[in-house]
C-alpha cells in the first residue's frame, strides 16, 4: 500500500482498484495452479491405485501359482512312489513267475521220464512176447549167423554216452548204413541200420567192439544184446 499516492480525502480510488485487481488476478492464477496440481495429484493417486491393485493381483495370481507349483510336486512324488511301488511289485511277480516256469519244467521233465519208463516196460513187454512169439514161430538164423537188410539192433545197460559212441562206430565198420540211433533210455540204446550184403553179424561185433556181451534175442531183423556188467571199468572205458 505505500505504493499509492494520497489524494484529498485518502488513497486514489483508482490505483487501489488496480491493486485489488492485479491482486485478484494473481490469487485466480495461483488457485488455477493450485487445481492443475490437485489435478495431477488426483491422476497420479489413480496411477497408484491402479498399480496397486495390478500388484495385489500379480501377488493373488503367483499365490495360485505356487500352490499349484506343491501340487504337482506332490503329485509327482506320489507317481515316483506309485510307480517304485508297481516296479517292486513287478519284480515280485516275474520272480514267481520264473520259479512257477521252473517248477513246470521240473514237473515236464518227472512226467517225461514216468512216461519213457512206461513206454520202455511197454517195448520191453513187447518184446518179450514177441521173443516168445519167434522162438516158437520164426526159425532161428541161418546157421552161418548172417544179416541182412534192415536190422534193429538193442543193446545195454551201457555205462554212458561215450560207450554208445564207440559202439556206433563198431557198427559203422562192418559195412552198415544208415545207421541211427532211435532210443537211448535208462542205458539201453535201440540202433536201426541197414546191411547191404549179408554179415556175419554178432561176430563182427565181437571183434570190433570193445563191449562184452551176450544174446538175449535173436531174428532175422532184431538183435537184442545184453552187455555183461562184470566187466571191469577199464573195459567200460575203452
Amino acid at each position: 500500500m505505500n505504493g499509492f499516492k494520497r489524494s484529498l480525502l485518502g488513497y486514489r480510488r483508482r490505483e487501489v482498484e488496480d491493486a485489488i485487481a492485479a491482486r485478484d488476478s494473481q490469487i485466480l492464477g495461483l488457485e488455477l495452479k493450485a487445481g492443475a496440481r490437485q489435478a495431477e495429484i488426483a491422476e497420479f493417486e489413480t496411477e497408484t491405485t491402479t498399480l496397486s491393485g495390478m500388484v495385489l493381483e500379480r501377488e493373488r495370481e503367483l499365490k495360485v501359482l505356487g500352490e499349484r507349483l506343491r501340487e504337482a510336486n506332490a503329485c509327482h512324488d506320489r507317481s515316483i512312489a506309485s510307480l517304485e511301488a508297481i516296479t517292486v511289485r513287478l519284480e515280485e511277480l516275474e520272480a514267481q513267475a520264473r520259479g512257477q516256469a521252473t517248477r513246470i519244467r521240473m514237473k515236464a521233465l518227472r512226467e517225461a521220464v514216468e512216461v519213457s519208463k512206461k513206454v520202455k516196460a511197454l517195448t520191453d513187454a513187447e518184446l518179450a512176447e514177441e521173443s516168445s512169439d519167434h522162438a516158437a514161430a520164426v526159425p532161428a538164423p541161418e546157421a552161418d549167423g548172417l544179416f541182412e537188410g534192415r536190422v534193429k539192433l538193442e543193446i545195454g545197460p551201457l555205462g554212458d554216452f561215450s560207450q554208445l559212441v564207440g559202439f556206433e562206430d563198431a557198427v559203422g565198420q562192418i559195412g552198415a548204413s544208415e545207421i541211427s540211433v532211435e532210443r537211448f533210455s535208462e542205458g539201453r540204446a535201440t540202433l536201426s541200420m541197414n546191411l547191404d550184403q549179408p554179415v556175419d553179424l554178432l561176430s563182427e561185433l565181437e571183434e570190433l567192439s570193445a563191449l562184452d556181451f551176450k544174446v538175449r534175442h535173436t531174428a532175422p531183423d532184431n538183435l537184442i544184446l545184453d552187455v555183461d556188467e562184470d566187466q571191469g571199468p577199464e573195459q567200460r572205458a575203452a
